[in-house]
């Protein structure tokens, strides 16, 4: 992060909100009011460790006096969920961007249809909020191994809009599972469905709705994390910067963003998965190879843009914008 687009919080509380799951209240350190945010948005936290990762804002987009995060303490976390769990401790200062929102909730909508899976009910939970502050129709239904590992159980329950929200477990009898197929039928065009959590979650509703014939338009998510599976067919590539004409080569066992730095050009990244869209940079010329959860199919196919963090050239060289 850049320190013109950093601000400096402290952790007021610390608090075990689940099994493996904290919740993180962060406020001004001069106590002052901090960026209004929109239901959906996260922010970028620098770590002590020195990673950067981005959280969902969980609290009510009409609190100006606090963020709140929930993190889950990933067993196969590369140091970010470990660092928030071990290293941050209530009154610690932190240094984090300003809201940012890749997950709105769409304007001019009858009924938003929000599915959570695990620890990505942070966006929609938020987003439950807001749709309940200004009276829009909604459904809620979040999906968790157990009542143990649910994040905000009490305060769902105790919510205004509880009545609006149904709990899937895992380890529950059946009838109470979520029927995605059935929770999918082919909707009207004043539906639309947002939907966070792990990648197996997201995928299996995504594909059942579009197999349903949900527009993609009428479709939003936000994945959290990616597994950028090297491929058999990569191979190295050229890299074109506009703004000189200087040529670089991308090895095939290096990312476009290593081959830019190690040539000294530096992208900002953050997730370095193809989710959060940090380091998203126009493309020219050439057909990017997309390996990225961030862009729609839509935008991927525009070939216009791509994630230098994952993704790769299907043409020998690529023109980019910078």
């Amino acid at each position: 992060m850049s320190p013109l687009s950093t601000l400096s919080v402290r952790v007021a509380r610390k608090a075990t909100e689940a099994a493996d799951i904290c919740t993180f209240e962060l406020v001004d350190v001069d106590g002052g009011p901090l960026p209004a945010f929109s239901a959906g948005s996260h922010v970028d936290v620098a770590l002590p460790n020195g990673l950067t990762r981005q959280y969902s804002l969980c609290n009510d987009p009409k609190e100006t006096h606090r963020y709140l995060i929930g993190v889950l303490r990933d067993p196969a976390s590369r140091g970010g969920s470990q660092a928030m769990h071990e290293q941050v401790q209530e009154g610690q200062l932190l240094q984090i961007s300003a809201p940012k929102n890749h997950f709105p909730l769409a304007h001019d909508v009858q009924r938003h249809l929000l599915l959570a899976g695990g620890i990505g009910v942070t966006p929609i939970l938020c987003m439950a909020e807001r749709l309940a502050n200004v009276g829009v129709d909604f459904e809620m239904h979040y999906c968790t191994r157990s009542p143990e590992r649910t994040a905000f159980h009490q305060r769902i329950i105790g919510s205004r809009f509880s009545s609006q929200v149904q709990f899937h477990f895992d380890d529950g009898i059946a009838e109470q599972k979520l029927d995605i197929a059935a929770l999918l039928i082919p909707p009207a065009s004043g539906v639309h469905l947002y939907v966070c959590g792990p990648k197996g979650f997201m995928d299996a509703v995504l594909n059942t709705a579009r197999a349903k014939g949900w527009p993609e338009h009428q479709l939003h998510y936000e994945f959290f994390a990616a597994e950028v599976v090297p491929s058999a067919s990569d191979a190295s590539f050229e890299v074109k910067l506009a703004s000189s004409g200087r040529i670089i080569t991308v090895p095939k066992d290096q990312t476009v963003v290593q081959a830019l730095a190690a040539a000294g050009v530096e992208v900002q990244t953050a997730c370095e998965q193809g989710v959060c869209g940090t380091c998203l940079t126009r493309v020219l010329e050439g057909v990017p190879d997309h390996k990225d959860m961030y862009l729609t199919p839509e935008e991927q196919a525009a070939n216009d843009q791509f994630t230098p963090c994952c993704s790769r050239s299907k043409t020998p060289m690529l023109v980019l914008d910078l």
